[in-house]
């Protein structure tokens, strides 16, 4: 019995130990003031965020390239404010990616879409956004001059089916490069696919009489 009330009393002496320090090193009140700056960061950077996919949405609707380009450019800033603030959000990285493909660079887009992915943000992603993200990476990788593009692009269309199975897009992208590969039986099944998923999507349709040609 004297020895367990001795631990006990031990145990109270460190636990007091522990709590002088921590209220000596003011390291009670850092965290919280931490933790109140990591909450109004995250805040800010979604202002940015939602401010620069207005600005997106507003250059694909402009009228003309010359209205379009400096909307583009605004949201781009505000893209970069917003991952400056949260470099964590894949959110934000997509959205950066997203206007650099309307404003034509590609190689650069796909390096957002690449952090986006990266393990620092990719757990910000639901399974289905994370999907949507490797569709539209093989998507730009596909319009890009690479050798090897399609190898690659079809690693990333067939995560991205397996995640987000409902991407009717991502299928017949599926299915246009089994095309290229000389694959028709998967061709035909990617089209089929997306025409499950859209039945009025010509894209698929298209494709799946070329391979019945």
């Amino acid at each position: 019995m004297a020895m367990v009330t001795d631990i006990l009393l031990q145990a109270v002496l460190i636990l007091v130990s522990l709590v002088m320090f921590l209220a000596l090193h003011n390291i009670p009140q850092k965290l919280y003031a931490k933790f109140r700056y990591r909450n109004r960061a995250q805040v800010q950077s979604k202002r940015h965020f939602v401010l620069g996919a207005q600005l997106l949405a507003r250059a694909r609707s402009a009228n003309s390239r010359s209205a379009a380009t400096p909307l583009a450019k605004e949201a781009l800033a505000e893209a970069e404010r917003s991952i400056e603030l949260d470099p964590k959000d894949a959110a934000a990285h997509i959205l950066k990616a997203l206007v650099l493909d309307f404003q034509g660079f590609k190689s650069s887009a796909i390096d957002s879409i690449d952090a986006a992915l990266s393990p620092l943000a990719v757990k910000s992603l639901t399974e289905k956004e994370r999907g949507d993200a490797l569709f539209k990476r093989a998507e730009l990788k596909i319009a890009m001059p690479r050798r090897g593009k399609v190898d690659s692009a079809l690693a990333d269309l067939g995560e991205a089916v397996a995640l987000s199975p409902d991407n009717a897009r991502a299928f017949c992208l599926l299915g246009e490069c089994y095309e290229v590969k000389k694959m028709e039986a998967e061709a035909r099944k990617a089209y089929e696919d997306a025409l499950r998923i859209e039945p009025e999507l010509g894209v698929a349709q298209q494709g799946l009489d070329r391979l019945s040609s």
